[in-house]
């Protein structure tokens, strides 16, 4: 059964910084590609990056470019999220997804691409 468990959230000031992990199971991270997403109270869910499975080519939200990194340890089956220079607008609730590659137009923030979610992990940036 497929598994994505994510981790790593918590309260941070803004400035800090967080680690996010999503660690996948009964899936390959050689085949499926993974997101991230959010979702804020009162906002949709939001694409903010993902990792390619080929060859690990990664796409950003333009909200997060420069401050969010997406990488993976394939012997960990395991793709982290770094989340530098948080601001109280990063708070919100954040997913991994996973979605077989490559998707239709390589649509990276099309939710519905992807077929396996976790269970999210809360952010919280305030002072």
């Amino acid at each position: 059964q497929v598994q994505l468990v994510e981790s790593g959230g918590g309260l941070v000031q803004p400035g800090g910084s967080l680690r996010l992990s999503c660690a996948a199971s009964a899936l390959s991270l050689d085949n499926y590609a993974i997101g991230w997403f959010r979702q804020a109270p009162g906002k949709e869910r939001e694409g903010v990056a993902c990792i390619s499975p080929s060859d690990g080519s990664t796409y950003y939200a333009d909200s997060v470019k420069g401050r969010f990194t997406i990488f993976r340890d394939n012997a960990k089956n395991t793709v982290y999220l770094q989340i530098n220079s948080l601001k109280p607008e990063d708070t919100a609730v954040y997913y991994c997804a996973a979605g077989l590659w490559p998707f239709y137009d390589y649509d990276w923030a099309n939710q519905y691409e992807y077929d396996y979610w976790g269970q999210g992990t809360q952010v919280t940036v305030s002072a």
